[in-house]
């Protein structure tokens, strides 16, 4: 099997801004997109395979084809044809709304859905970009009704100054959003359930306030309070660190010179690569290569056994995922 690219999805937003498609190397003339769909099963926003044998084929019926050999055999029996991650790219030219997710048990229950537990990696960030994760001190439920109504939310909810390289995981529950100038790679189940909290009395083209979820939203919040909701790790050179270990998924990252061979011989898994700076050629163990680079991202089917990375000379940095 191929290693698979997919044409991007790219969603105009009324906060999206104009990083998206120039990162990419698109010639699209779109304007305000802020996100871009990598590699999507979502109903309605499925990924189409961009090249090769398949082109033209949409991520799930290429799940139907290949099953196991593309997915896992374990991933197969849980999620069948459903694909179960969704990778983005998001440009925030202004603040986006404060959200929650549900879990996998209440999205099931309410939306016959996966929940949306998701992680976010900072590509880059204009000065004095910010972004809100976790509640900064302990409120009730009947406390965070009041305070939606009040339009005090944001005055316990945690925020941080972010940088290039940042680091969030954001399991189902935390409340969260993404502040203006925010450039980042998600990582997240297939799943597109989000409960807005508040949206900064924000109107979109039709004038109109948009609809909050705050009930919806009241019992699907995690209202613990931590520390500190970043994930702190040191870069090494030329070895994969793990950023995000839990059962929705695993992901590394890699910052490398030199060539290395990731080897995959007891993984029982498919592999996503998420490309967000140089580029690389890929070869797998029947010889087939593909060249990767920034603003791509690439589904390594489950058959291989180890993937060579030989990186440009100046090196690539890119995310591994996995389930």
């Amino acid at each position: 099997m191929q290693l698979f690219k997919f044409k991007p999805i790219l969603k105009q937003t009324i906060w999206g801004g104009e990083r998206i498609i120039p990162f990419k190397g698109l010639s699209d003339e779109k304007q305000n997109v802020g996100e871009s769909w990598e590699i999507s099963g979502v109903p309605g926003d499925e990924s189409i395979v961009a090249d090769g044998p398949e082109a033209g084929m949409t991520l799930p019926k290429l799940v139907g084809k290949y099953r196991a050999e593309l997915v896992g055999e374990d991933n197969y029996r849980r999620f069948g044809f459903k694909f179960p991650l969704l990778i983005k790219f998001i440009d925030a030219k202004q603040d986006l709304s404060i959200q929650v997710h549900p879990d996998d048990e209440m999205a099931q229950m309410r939306h016959d859905s996966m929940g949306k537990t998701e992680m976010w990696y900072v590509i880059d960030a204009a000065p004095g970009a910010k972004l809100r994760s976790g509640m900064s001190q302990s409120i009730t439920p009947a406390e965070y009704k009041d305070r939606v109504m009040k339009n005090t939310i944001t005055d316990v909810i945690q925020e941080y100054d972010v940088k290039k390289g940042d680091v969030f995981f954001l399991p189902a529950g935390r409340v969260h959003s993404i502040g203006a100038g925010c450039f980042i790679a998600e990582i997240q189940e297939t799943s597109n359930i989000t409960y807005r909290i508040y949206d900064f009395d924000r109107r979109g083209k039709d004038g109109k306030t948009r609809e909050l979820h705050t009930d919806l939203a009241q019992k699907a919040i995690n209202y613990e309070v931590l520390n500190d909701y970043r994930t702190k790790y040191t870069v090494e050179k030329n070895e994969p660190i793990e950023l995000v270990a839990c059962t929705h998924f695993v992901t590394s990252l890699y910052d490398i010179n030199e060539e290395i061979t990731a080897d995959y011989s007891e993984l029982d898994s498919f592999v996503i690569y998420v490309c967000m700076q140089g580029g690389c050629t890929l070869t797998n163990d029947e010889g087939d290569k593909t060249y990767v680079e920034e603003g791509e991202s690439i589904l390594i089917p489950a058959t291989a056994e180890y993937i060579k990375i030989v990186p440009d000379t100046d090196g690539v940095k890119f995310l591994e995922t996995y389930v």
